[in-house]
């Protein structure tokens, strides 16, 4: 009897030019250069050091660290948004490559000395212990020492100011509309897109599971990270119960003489 074809999550096909269009009111070069500035502050790392972007999606943050003198790594899974950041640029100090963040590269143990996780790019799998997986990943490949700085949103702002409802418009005049559910067992933020516009209209739908920082903070000490910093998005805040974005900081320590991590 043939295998029955496994259904293809969202995530794999979700990141084109349509994305690109529908968040285009949220990607501004100010707005990077104002979030890369504040990562400098929050890494404190010196120039040359290696950073992994991960994933990096168009090369908003990648482009712009390795313009500041760090040796950077670009990885993600979407073909399109890796041939953008490609478009802006690479060199001896900024590569890009393709990949699943579940499966980071078995060579790159110990390798960089920050890793970055931005912009909501964080529960998208279907099963949560994937998402375990990735924070092991990120652990893996930080050298001790090494920083993590996790950036999306806060399951307790979120629900506290939730929206159901929103929609704007892009530069090119395409409406976009977008309704949103909550399941609380599963954690899972489900959002439904419309648009109409010059390209045409469509409809498609995304699904992210949403953390508090409690839990997000177990995985990561799960994983040998400990958080230091707790930040209200990328502001110079400290996180509160309210805030619908955080950024945790979190520090990879050094193993246990023995232990499973050390081998």
């Amino acid at each position: 009897m043939p295998k029955r074809a496994q259904p293809t999550e969202w995530w794999t096909s979700y990141f084109d030019a349509q994305y690109l269009l529908e968040y285009e009111p949220l990607f501004s070069l100010e707005r990077d250069r104002v979030e890369v500035a504040r990562l400098l502050d929050v890494l404190g790392l010196p120039s040359g050091s290696k950073v992994l972007d991960v994933p990096c999606g168009q090369g908003r943050h990648a482009h712009l660290l390795a313009e500041a003198g760090f040796d950077v790594v670009g990885f993600d899974y979407s073909p399109e948004l890796l041939a953008r950041a490609r478009s802006r640029g690479t060199g001896p100090r900024l590569r890009y490559r393709r990949g699943d963040m579940r499966r980071l590269p078995a060579q790159w143990r110990g390798r960089f000395d920050a890793v970055l996780n931005l912009f909501t790019s964080f529960g998208f799998f279907a099963h949560p212990r994937d998402d375990r997986t990735v924070i092991r990943e990120f652990a893996r490949v930080l050298r001790p020492g090494g920083v993590l700085a996790w950036h999306g949103a806060s399951r307790d702002g979120v629900m506290a100011r939730f929206l159901g409802r929103d929609w704007w418009t892009t530069g090119n005049r395409t409406l976009v509309a977008q309704e949103r559910t909550f399941d609380p067992l599963s954690g899972q933020l489900t959002v439904e897109s419309v648009w109409r516009g010059p390209r045409g209209m469509g409809s498609r739908e995304h699904r992210i599971r949403l953390y508090s920082p409690t839990h997000l903070a177990e995985l990561c000490a799960d994983a040998g990270l400990i958080v230091e910093q707790a930040f209200d998005g990328f502001a110079d805040k400290p996180l509160s119960r309210t805030s619908g974005e955080m950024m945790l900081v979190a520090r990879k320590g050094n193993p246990l003489p023995g232990s499973r991590r050390s081998r």
